[in-house]
């Protein structure tokens, strides 16, 4: 019985915070869930990356990007929905460590994602940066 009542006090914190459970968010803030994160190394470069194989399947109507450890400068990014049509913004970002995208509504309403990918400059000393996908 005990352990039933912990296991309901659990359920609870998590309906109210959020929880990472095996590196996947259940519930975030303003109910966005983390689809996934890519850590990139900058080269002096253009880098080109993308974050696939999504920690969660759904339609979702909107997508933050957040960027962790190093300041970022993202030159283009591409999503590719579920039915493998691409839709490009067509903007340039510009990020501090710490720092996330307003929400970025997708076209036509709910839309499944299969893919986001990024091209990112001006990782200032060949810094490392943590870039995650959300979606409500």
């Amino acid at each position: 019985m005990r352990t039933l009542s912990i296991l309901f006090l659990l359920a609870a914190v998590v309906g109210i915070s959020g929880c990472v459970v095996s590196g996947a968010v259940v519930a975030g803030p303003g109910g966005y869930e983390l689809l996934g994160d890519r850590w990139v190394q900058g080269t002096g470069q253009a880098v080109h990356e993308g974050i696939g194989g999504l920690h969660r399947d759904g339609a979702f109507q909107a997508i933050r990007i957040v960027v962790h450890n190093a300041p970022v400068q993202m030159d283009d990014f591409w999503v590719t929905f579920g039915n493998g049509e691409q839709w490009h913004p067509g903007s340039r970002l510009e990020f501090g460590p710490g720092s996330e995208t307003r929400d970025i509504p997708l076209p036509g309403g709910l839309r499944h994602i299969r893919r986001v990918d990024f091209v990112m400059n001006n990782f200032p000393g060949n810094g490392h940066a943590k870039i995650e996908l959300w979606a409500r």
